[in-house]
C-alpha cells in the first residue's frame, strides 16, 4: 500500500503491539468469529444453528465495518463470499459435506484469486499488506518492491492450493465430527508458516534494495 506521506521515505509498519492487534483482528473478521460461530451453534443448536452463526458472524462482521468505516477488507469480502455461498446451500439441502467441502474448496479459489493477480499489475498481496498489516511506504518505493509482492503471491497461490489439497484429502479420510478442529490446526501451521516466509522474503528485498524500516511512532493521545 503507497503512502505518499510515508516518514523518512522508510517502509513503514505499525507498532509491534499495534500490528499483533491489527493482524489478529483482521484474521479473526475473516476466519475466526465465522469459526466461533459454527462452533457455538452447533453445541447450543445443533448442525442448522451452526451454519446459521456462521453466516450471522459474517454478514455482520461485513455490515460494521461498512458502517463504521466506509469499506470492507478484501479478506472480508473473500470469506464472505465464500461462506454465504457453501453455507447457504448446505442448509438448504441439508447436506453437512457441502459445507465442509467449503474449506479446500475455498483455499483452491484463494489459490486461483491470487494466481490471477499475481500476473497484473495489482497483485493482491500489496492490498492486504496495507489492509491486514498496516504496511505504508512512499510511491518512490514501489517500483522497487512490485517484484516483491507479485513474487509473494504467487508464494501465497500455492500455499493456498497445498492448503486446498491437504483438506480435501483429510475430508476423504477423517470423521466430520472433528473435521473442523483439525481443519483449525492445518490452517494456524500452513498460514503461520507462510506469513513467517514472507516476512523473511520482504526483509531480504528491503535490504536487496536498501529500503529502510520503521515502526509507525506511538499514536498520540493527546
Amino acid at each position: 500500500m503507497t503512502d505518499a506521506d510515508a516518514p523518512n521515505e522508510c517502509l513503514e509498519l505499525p507498532q509491534p503491539l499495534g500490528l499483533l492487534r491489527t493482524v489478529g483482528w483482521n484474521l479473526s473478521e475473516a476466519f475466526g468469529l465465522p469459526t466461533i460461530g459454527y462452533v457455538l451453534g452447533t453445541a447450543f443448536g445443533g448442525r442448522d444453528a451452526g451454519l446459521w452463526a456462521v453466516l450471522g458472524a459474517i454478514w455482520l462482521t461485513a455490515a460494521l465495518r461498512l458502517i463504521f468505516t466506509g469499506s470492507v477488507p478484501a479478506l472480508v469480502l473473500i470469506s464472505l463470499a465464500v461462506l454465504t455461498v457453501q453455507t447457504a446451500t448446505s442448509i438448504a439441502t441439508g447436506n453437512l459435506f457441502i459445507f465442509l467441502i467449503h474449506f479446500p474448496l475455498a483455499n483452491l479459489a484463494l489459490a486461483i484469486v491470487f494466481a490471477r493477480t499475481a500476473r497484473g499489475s495489482s497483485p493482491i498481496a500489496a492490498e492486504l499488506a496495507g489492509e491486514v498489516i498496516g504496511l505504508r511506504y512512499p510511491k518512490k518505493h514501489e517500483a522497487k518492491l512490485h517484484g516483491f509482492f507479485r513474487g509473494v503471491t504467487w508464494f501465497w497461490a500455492g500455499d493456498f492450493l497445498l492448503l486446498a489439497v491437504i483438506l480435501g484429502v483429510l475430508l476423504a479420510f477423517v470423521p466430520v465430527d472433528i473435521y473442523v478442529a483439525i481443519w483449525l490446526v492445518t490452517t494456524i501451521v500452513l498460514i503461520g508458516a507462510g506469513i513467517a516466509v514472507s516476512v523473511l522474503w520482504l526483509r531480504s528485498t528491503l535490504r536487496e534494495h536498501g529500503i529502510k524500516f520503521q515502526f509507525a511512532p506511538p499514536a498520540d493521545d493527546g
